[in-house]
């Protein structure tokens, strides 16, 4: 969790560095955000607390919850997630077809090739 927390306190703060006016607000809400679930993870992992570490994981939850609504914007609805289902299955089904209808005009070195480079691409 430590490395994670460097990498991705890093990672968003040189993508965030330079926010037009307009984005300004939400660049320094995702920020502290993130740094500060980043925080409230490592503090609560630790083997014992005093009343201070009780003091400041509360804390950063309490910031956490209050900078959280930046991110709902790009949460996915379960009606999103089956239309894409659905769009990933069609365009799996098309090239399927596509394949049968392929394999059948093709000669057995043919039919060998393309099964060998589906299974390079990870296809049935």
């Amino acid at each position: 969790m430590w490395n994670f927390s460097r990498c991705i306190s890093a990672v968003l703060a040189s993508t965030l560095q330079n926010p037009y006016s307009s984005q300004y607000y939400d660049f320094k809400s995702s920020l502290k955000c993130v740094c500060t679930l980043v925080g409230y993870c490592l503090m609560a992992q630790e083997r014992s607390h005093t009343p201070d570490t009780v003091v400041y994981i509360e804390r950063y939850l309490q910031t956490f919850h209050r900078t959280k609504d930046i991110f709902l914007e790009f949460r996915t609805s379960k009606a999103m997630r089956a239309e894409a289902n659905r769009q990933d299955r069609d365009v799996r089904e098309l090239m399927a077809n596509q394949r049968a209808n392929e394999s059948r005009h093709n000669t057995a070195v043919k039919h060998r090739r393309t099964v060998d480079q589906q299974r390079l691409e990870g296809g049935n």
